[in-house]
């Protein structure tokens, strides 16, 4: 139980003695640590339903609470309660968490089977800066909830079918040069797809000739079929080359292309409900008109001043299927298959409405005892303030992203570093690289835009990973000092101030970690790390730790220990190793 959950519990306990019912009794961490580690407005909320006066009300709890309770308690304004807790509970804590792997964070109550499906790239291209949002953040919320107890499936639902096949199998048929395709097959499959479609917009037999192309493929035929397989598996190799760099895994790789031969049955299934209709030749979902409030229909958009159809297409009119109907195909096999009680989609805020509608006609379909989240995210921006694009105007690629993240990452390396071999500080060029591109992206509230500032990012000093890592690695530096191996688990004494505070930080790992998951923001997660971090530094210069003897040395040992764990468990939860010298 963390030390809120204990306050809550004790609060309740006695607002119920003095009310003479059952009560609940929120508590959460205090904004300003001049007024308390905690505090709560419960007597103000349940005076009000009383009728009774809130400061009089908080006067009976401050009355009645226990001497041998974790915090003291004192009031604030018309009936905040406000808690101290008690240096001698935060040595307990850290003294529990310098002997716990999971550093005081509890298993879920209720674990439930959670599918995350991010980064998603289209196959027979390369990444790119787009796909590092999805990509960053669905790892590190996998992460997190398996660390929590739940069972988390992750699938990389990429984009293996469509028309892009159709101009990539023309062009391959035209213009393929095999040399470079195994040089780098990424490039080459680009190449041959942005030929396809400058060609086909110059000259319509040419867009004919394309469509053509997929139109064999859906029907199966065998070059074309074969062109594809080749296509896909090239692809997939080039992809886990960057997931193997960002060290990003998932269990699945169900593309569009597997939910082919489910895609004809469900528009027949969603026809004879009366969920879907013919429109024009296509078969399209509506509004059923049951939201009375037109602005929350995503099946209703407003143009001249009235609200008309926004149908979603599953069908075309032509015979053939898109995207919309491959996702509701998707999450039907999910909830079927893999019995998911949630399923997340981590992808780009201006697919929202595509969400809504998603969501919508899983209710419909009879879906909707399950928690189906978009987790929707932002734009990443140039140092110019607008979207991040190369001088030609492109998205850059993910991997060039990359490569510049370690080459800015290796000029703070040579200045900076202690390390003794070239290979060593290569290596950490690469951490440093790689882990200040994830950092900064998890730094963010997903919904906000950011800066992509390489120089920024590598700095070790400011909000950055490197900073982390210095503080990780100077919490570790003291025990190379001492004569014997250190033995944490015995009891400590706090009582220097910037040792309570730093206790009172890593005591509040418990708490941070299950509050990521809430509106799934690991941000929440980077903050509370900056922050012991700079509390670790404060205390290391208030507290001198091998010049001290007894148990205050004892003490400032296990505080460093604890740091240095904290440290390292909550940059793994977010996908980001530590090094052990810099």
């Amino acid at each position: 139980m963390t030390l809120c959950q204990q306050l809550e519990s004790s609060l309740a306990a006695v607002l119920s003695q003095i009310l003479g019912s059952p009560t609940i009794a929120p508590v959460t961490p205090a904004n300003d640590l001049r007024f308390g580690d905690y505090q709560s407005n419960a007597a103000m909320v349940l005076a009000k339903a009383q009728k009774m006066n809130p400061r009089a009300l908080a006067e009976q709890v401050i009355a009645a609470w226990p001497a041998n309770a974790i915090a003291t308690t004192e009031i604030a304004g018309p009936g905040f309660i406000n808690f101290r807790i008690k240096p001698e509970v935060y040595a307990a804590r850290t003294q529990a968490a310098a002997t716990d792997d999971r550093l005081g964070v509890a298993t879920v109550a209720d674990p439930r089977t959670i599918v995350l499906d991010f980064s998603a790239p289209n196959v027979a291209k390369p990444m790119h800066i787009g796909h590092i949002r999805s990509t960053i953040l669905g790892d590190s919320l996998s992460r997190i909830a398996r660390f929590l107890g739940h069972k988390v499936i992750t699938d990389n639902h990429i984009g293996d079918w469509g028309t892009q096949f159709g101009m990539v199998t023309w062009a391959w048929k035209n213009i393929l040069n095999e040399t470079a395709l195994l040089e780098n097959p990424l490039a080459e499959l680009l190449r041959l797809y942005r030929h396809a479609s400058d060609a086909s917009k110059a000259d319509e037999s040419i867009r004919e000739a394309c469509r053509l192309e997929l139109v064999k493929l859906q029907q199966g035929d065998a070059e074309n079929f074969a062109i594809w397989t080749r296509c896909l598996e090239l692809s997939k190799y080039g992809l886990q080359q960057i997931y193997t760099r960002l060290d990003v895994s998932f269990d699945h790789w169900l593309g569009e292309s597997a939910y082919n031969d489910a895609l004809a049955p469900l528009v027949e299934k969603l026809l004879e409900k009366n969920l879907a209709r013919e429109s024009e030749g296509a078969v399209c979902i509506f509004s059923d008109g049951s939201v009375s409030d037109p602005t929350k229909d995503p099946f209703l958009i407003r143009r001249d001043g009235e609200w008309t159809d926004f149908p979603m297409m599953i069908r075309k009119s032509d015979g053939g299927f898109n995207y919309a109907t491959t996702d509701i195909a998707t999450l039907q096999f999910r909830h079927e298959e893999w019995n998911a009680d949630a399923i997340w989609y981590v992808v780009d805020h201006r697919q929202s409405l595509h969400f809504q509608q998603l969501f919508t006609v899983a209710v419909r379909l009879g879906l909707d005892t399950m928690d189906l989240r978009h987790i929707a995210f932002g734009t990443i921006l140039g140092t110019d303030g607008k979207p991040l694009k190369t001088r030609a105007g492109d998205l850059p690629q993910l991997a060039d992203v990359l490569d510049d993240a370690v080459s800015a990452s290796r000029k703070t390396v040579e200045e900076r570093s202690r390390l003794d071999t070239d290979e060593e500080r290569a290596a950490l060029a690469e951490l440093i690289g790689i882990s200040a591109v994830k950092f900064t992206e998890l730094a963010h509230h997903r919904l906000s835009d950011y800066v992509f500032d390489l120089d920024k990012m590598v700095a070790l000093e400011g909000d950055t990973a490197p900073y982390l890592f210095y503080s990780f690695v100077r919490s570790r530096s003291i025990f190379r000092k001492l004569e014997a191996p250190f033995t944490a688990g015995d009891a400590i004494e706090l009582t220097e101030e910037a040792e309570i505070h730093l206790a009172r930080l890593l005591a509040r790992f418990a708490e941070v970690v299950p509050s990521v998951l809430d509106d799934c923001r690991p941000n929440i997660l980077t903050s509370y790390l900056l922050e012991v971090a700079r509390a670790f530094h404060s205390y290391f210069e208030a507290c001198p730790v091998l010049k001290a003897e007894g148990i205050t040395r004892y003490t400032r040992l296990t505080l460093c220990d604890v740091t240095a764990r904290t440290l390292k468990k909550g940059l793994a939860l977010l996908g980001i190793p530590v090094p052990q010298r810099m």
